[in-house]
């Protein structure tokens, strides 16, 4: 049980005084840390001067829809003098997850870890590390980041580029001189073992990361474990967490640990700054020079794709689910950016006098304004979606390849709130297809309310008739985001036994409010345990 206060906070990074949206006066903000079996109560009081909700990135008790908190889908945002208590039952799940501020640029300063162990008894399916160490990987912006999304929204562009990445907070000694005090230490001692629980909370950039002269192991992907998979570099989309063993096993010395973004969208403008802490051994001079370590180059597509599909789950793990083989609903869904025409007398600028779109089967999300979906679907009330959300594009086309940019139908995505609805224990097969539109981009699709096994991923145009015998039914990675390639594929099985309604959406922030998200409405079970309960009593209200 915690109580969690947002309120403005002043802190100094990059030679400025800066005030940010926090929570209980830190950045990043504090990390809980449960068991799995534990019923976890987070009571959010909003003192700041937005609207907004608090996101579980991950699953946790069935039935816990009125806790997920993304904006207009499962509640109205809580109001600045307001409160809202978050309650679920981690059941199920070990391993690292996060919480954050959804459906805003908040999330640049609104986030925080979410440690969850073994239940007492229980051990974790490798060596008992000698320490647990949370590395958060963020953005930052010499500005406030609600004018910063606000900007964008209103002329149609891109928003501007963050000033920096930070480690825990801290952008390290790379940036300004004023920084290098600023940069995350973390000490170890010879010989032992750490477990680092990583978690991509930048906004908009995937990121590598990697410690001089260190192997790394991950033992578990979004909370899910997996084979031990030795690398000496990991890379990360936003929303995504990685946990892995860190053996201090070189010479007492000074080792820096760094990030920087995997780019994959040709010709796009990106913060290509890279952040840095320090590894320091016990007993290592204070004069030492820390080493660095080579990263892959901001566009190395193969090193990122060969992390993201080389490893696999930990079969007859804790908490390991077998592959539902019988598909009941497959849908064939394009992702990618698209345009929009600017409403008369704004500032929009741009081609043709449109503003940046995003879409998923050329349809383009719309948050309700009203009501939340959620209360919608419960209280049945109607107007709020329609259930019309199509299981394939509308139209056949060469998804990949980037002469179809010319083709100005296809720029144009109609909005809308169209959902799909499955029937309660559904098993969906869904292929994320990236599309050339705009241009190729590496998009980290997250799915709320469910994790999902990745079947298979690829580059090009998926084709079933070759790409269905790559499929590893066996010990596929279990996730709840997935980094679909650039101008690429990737297929994920999931079984609808959660009722409520649950968003799926690109974790890359920009393309949120562009309209890049679906929400599937998942029906009631036959039995009260797995029936959607009443809203609590305190639920937020438009």
């Amino acid at each position: 049980m915690g109580r969690h206060s947002v309120q403005n906070l002043t802190v100094n990074r990059l030679c400025n005084k800066q005030v940010i949206t926090a929570v209980n006066g830190s950045f990043p903000g504090p990390t809980i840390r449960v068991r799995e079996g534990d019923t976890l109560i987070v009571h959010v009081y909003n003192k700041s001067p937005y609207n907004l909700t608090i996101h579980w990135h991950g699953v946790f008790q069935k039935l816990s829809g009125w806790a997920d908190g993304p904006n207009m889908i499962t509640q109205c945002p809580i109001r600045p003098g307001s409160k809202y208590t978050y309650k679920f039952r981690v059941i199920e799940q070990e391993g690292t997850l996060w919480w954050h501020a959804h459906v805003s640029f908040l999330r640049a300063t609104v986030y925080g870890a979410l440690i969850i162990r073994p239940r007492e008894g229980h051990s974790y399916p490798f060596p008992k590390p000698y320490r647990e160490v949370p590395i958060l990987l963020g953005e930052w912006w010499n500005a406030n980041v609600v004018d910063v999304q606000s900007q964008a929204l209103a002329t149609g562009a891109v928003p501007n580029l963050s000033n920096a990445f930070t480690i825990n907070g801290r952008p390290g000694d790379l940036y300004p001189i004023c920084s290098r005090n600023q940069i995350y230490k973390l000490k170890v001692e010879q010989g032992k073992t750490y477990l680092l629980r990583i978690i991509n909370a930048a906004l908009n950039n995937q990121l590598f990361y990697k410690i001089a002269n260190h192997k790394l192991t991950v033992v578990a992907l979004d909370a899910s474990y997996t084979t031990p998979y030795v690398t000496d570099m990991v890379v990360a989309a936003p929303g995504q967490t990685i946990d892995v063993l860190l053996t201090a096993d070189q010479p007492v010395g000074s080792y820096y640990m760094a990030a920087r973004p995997y780019a994959s969208a040709a010709g796009a403008p990106f913060d290509n700054t890279t952040t840095r802490g320090i590894l320091v051994y016990d007993g290592a001079p204070s004069s030492a020079t820390p080493l660095m370590p080579v990263l892959p180059a901001f566009n190395d597509t193969p090193t990122a794709h060969k992390f993201y599909s080389n490893i696999i789950g930990l079969v007859n793990g804790p908490h390991w689910v077998p592959v539902p083989l019988k598909v009941d609903y497959n849908m064939f869904v394009t992702i990618g950016l698209a345009l929009d025409v600017c409403p008369a007398n704004t500032t929009c600028q741009g081609p043709l006098a449109t503003k940046f779109s995003a879409s998923m089967n050329n349809e383009s999300f719309v948050l309700p304004i009203k009501l939340s979906m959620l209360q919608a679907f419960f209280s049945k009330v109607g107007g709020v979606y329609t259930t019309d959300f199509p299981a394939y594009p509308p139209v056949q086309f060469d998804y990949t390849n980037a002469s179809i940019n010319n083709n100005l139908p296809l720029l144009f995505a109609p909005k809308g709130t169209k959902v799909t609805k499955l029937k309660f224990n559904t098993t969906v097969e869904l292929v994320f297809q990236n599309t050339a539109i705009i241009g190729i981009e590496n998009h980290p699709m997250h799915l709320h309310g469910y994790n999902f096994h990745v079947l298979a991923q690829g580059f090009g145009n998926y084709n079933p008739a070759v790409d269905r015998k790559k499929f590893n039914f066996i010990n596929p990675q279990i996730r709840n985001t997935i980094a679909v390639p650039v101008g690429g594929w990737a297929v994920i099985r999931f079984q609808a036994n959660n009722p409520g309604v649950w968003i799926m959406h690109c974790h890359l922030d920009v393309h949120l409010p562009w309209g890049l998200a679906t929400v599937f409405v998942v029906e009631n079970g036959p039995t009260p345990t797995t029936t959607l309960p009443p809203p609590p009593a305190d639920l937020p209200q438009c």
